[in-house]
């Protein structure tokens, strides 16, 4: 009885220190943007489920039901809900991509009425973009409430929300309507949540959360992105006074009254403060959020000088939105997700943490990586920068929108399969007729050869080993595929819009598809071969080329310093500093 109970507990341990998505996202207005796309971008910043899924359109029977399926993004994974730690849907409903054989089928936590047509979309941990250019973007945020699911009370989080929208909406502002429409209908539960959903027109920011851990329902709010800013939010709540009659607002009917009986506002505080209200700070330490949004709104707008210290987690000095000194591309806004503070006093590839070889990557000792649970790992105190690139990404993308093309050529997906920093951005079409199957394919507890993932995710851990000199060669296949893409992109653009003017959408659909199927296959075999090549060229901490063998890489003095070398041993005699 006492082993039985004993594992009853640390299961319960387990499923309470849940892994979080602890992501950054973007959005850069058609006047802030170098082309007159709107922008969304995010990295999905936990070790979980990496893969790109093709849902296609579906028609419907009359008066039939769609299921509602549990997020593991939300609490963690839940076994009684189905699927798998590492699979995050499985199901056949919604696709081949979803069909997985020998992991349990997801169980529904609800239903709601189906729609007869369904749009065809990307699909992440999150919905990304559908076939009419509407485009979403995420991160978790950290609320007062974090409710349980409940069928029946509480059965949406984010990212069935965000499904439900790219199924049935091509405008932004109707996504909006309809996911608040469900929280209040339906429920919510989880942690608190920023959607950014836009369309070729204009973006919007959606956050909203739970409260009340027995309850129904949700609250939410939304604002409006002005055309010629940009926005990043970072794990905390960004959309502040909840102004009524507000022409670029819109928010749940009862967001004032929840606040008044929870004791958490009073009118005579002034308007309410959405972040304030409804949310807890922070993810986890200070400058946790707050440092990568004064970083990405740095690196759009220095004229701004933004400061990098604060007074507290709940600081104005970060407004809303900035005007870009310099309109954005989509380069632009990736080297954003790629920044390790670099050139800043925060630069995390310099220092005794980064080693003789400058890696950026710092492992998360405490509660970091792991939500539910404040339990540290170590007896030692203290926290280190928390970067946009971070090591436990598992991808990151940034959607183009683009009014003046057909919907088929305009929507655009550059994605990056793991961390930014050692990721190629490769385009998919929002008209494409399926994915490529890579893409498609990935499970963190197994190596496969044919998954992008895992070759994305191999060569980044292995240039760890000697990160100052591998990031070079990595870049230069990257920057190959990189320019190539760009380069190709007007003449591939061009093409396929003048077949879809023809009435030969058919035929611009498998030009698309043919593309972006040949460019992720070229980089999946570049990358394996990249892949060998670091480990010849690095074999056993040398450097072996064709001009020599075992060429000696050194470490820097000033870590030679730093680590002792200087204390020996140099002689037959005991260093003073030795016991």
């Amino acid at each position: 009885m006492k082993r039985i109970l004993s594992v009853i507990i640390a299961v319960s341990v387990l499923l309470a220190a849940y892994p979080v998505f602890a992501c950054t996202t973007t959005l850069t207005g058609k006047k802030a943007s170098a082309d007159g796309s709107v922008m969304v971008s995010h990295s999905d910043d936990g070790l979980g489920d990496g893969r790109l899924i093709y849902v296609p359109a579906m028609d419907h029977k009359k008066g039939s039901m769609r299921p509602v399926y549990y997020d593991a993004c939300a609490l963690g994974y839940k076994p009684e809900w189905g699927a798998s730690e590492t699979q995050r849907l499985v199901t056949k409903e919604r696709g081949p991509g979803y069909d997985t054989p020998g992991v349990p089928l997801s169980v529904p936590i609800g239903y709601i009425p189906q729609v007869e047509h369904t749009y065809a979309y990307f699909d992440a941990n999150y919905g990304i973009m559908n076939e009419h250019q509407l485009s979403i973007g995420e991160c978790t945020d950290k609320a007062k409430v974090e409710p349980e699911p409940a069928p029946g009370k509480r059965i949406f989080y984010s990212s069935e929300l965000s499904r439900v929208a790219l199924e049935r909406c091509k405008k932004a502002k109707d996504a909006v309507k309809l996911m608040g429409a469900l929280i209040d209908k339906y429920g919510y539960y989880g942690t608190g949540e920023t959607l950014l959903v836009a369309d070729p027109e204009e973006g919007w920011v959606f956050e909203m959360c739970g409260y009340d851990a027995e309850g129904t329902g949700g609250v939410w709010v939304a604002k409006r992105v002005p055309d010629d800013s940009f926005f990043v939010a970072a794990n905390q709540f960004r959309i502040r006074e909840v102004k009524k009659g507000a022409r670029d607002m819109m928010f749940s009917a009862d967001i004032f009254d929840i606040a008044k009986k929870k004791g958490w506002w009073n009118p005579s505080d002034g308007p309410l403060d959405w972040a304030k209200v409804y949310g807890d700070g922070e993810f986890h330490h200070p400058y946790y959020s707050l440092r990568r949004v004064w970083r990405a709104q740095s690196l759009v707008a220095p004229s701004k000088n933004l400061p990098a210290w604060v007074e507290g987690a709940f600081t104005k000095k970060y407004p809303f939105a900035v005007k870009p000194d310099q309109k954005l591309s989509v380069e632009d806004v990736f080297r954003i997700h790629r920044d390790n503070y670099e050139g800043t006093e925060f630069d995390l590839t310099k220092g005794l943490a980064a080693g003789p070889f400058n890696d950026p990557n710092r492992f998360e000792g405490r509660a970091e990586s792991v939500a539910g649970s404040e339990e540290p790992l170590s007896t030692v105190k203290g926290a280190f920068e928390r970067p946009l690139n971070i090591y436990r990404c598992v991808y990151a993308y940034v959607n183009q929108s683009r009014k003046w093309l057909p919907d088929a050529v305009g929507g655009l997906t550059w994605f990056g399969p793991d961390r930014p920093a050692t990721a190629v951005l490769m385009p998919f079409y929002a008209g494409v007729n399926n994915l490529p199957e890579p893409i498609q394919k990935g499970d963190i507890l197994k190596f496969e050869k044919d998954s992008m993932w895992t070759a994305f995710n191999y060569v980044a851990n292995y240039a760890m080993l000697k990160y100052g000199f591998m990031i070079k060669d990595i870049h230069a296949v990257r920057d190959h595929f990189e320019m190539q893409s760009f380069g190709r992109q007007k003449q591939l653009e061009q093409n396929a819009a003048e077949l879809i003017d023809d009435k030969r959408d058919a035929e611009a659909r498998k030009l698309l598809t043919g593309y972006c199927e040949d460019n992720a296959d070229n980089v999946l075999k570049a990358w394996w071969k990249l892949s060998e090549d670091l480990y010849i060229k690095y074999n056993d901490g040398y450097l072996n080329t064709s001009a020599g063998i075992a060429q000696s890489v050194f470490y820097p003095a000033w870590w030679l310093k730093k680590v002792g070398y200087e204390n020996g041993p140099l002689t037959y005699k005991r260093n003073s500093g030795e016991k």
